[in-house]
């Protein structure tokens, strides 16, 4: 896979907002992976785009991880809908 193109899918403010990103993507079986400047991981802050985290897909997977980032997970049901009642 060494040949593949990898696109930029999203820009995360830190590490922990890109790992949520990458993680619903890979849920979804996209491979994604993370592109970052060293300092933003060890300071741990963004500044100017310095500590910003790229969220890559293969070039061939850019169009369906959009729509899966595009996607709100309070649309969808869950069987976990507060009923009212005291836990």
């Amino acid at each position: 896979m060494s040949d593949e193109t990898w696109k930029v899918v999203h820009t995360a403010d830190g590490m922990v907002k890109a790992n949520i990103v990458k993680g619903r993507l890979v849920a979804e079986g996209i491979e994604a992976r993370l592109d970052y400047e060293a300092i933003g991981a060890i300071y741990g802050f963004t500044i100017d785009g310095l500590g910003a985290v790229r969220v890559l897909v293969p070039a061939e997977e850019l169009e369906q991880a959009r729509e899966v980032l595009a996607q709100r997970h309070d649309d969808e049901e869950t069987d976990d809908e507060d009923d009212g009642e005291p836990l």
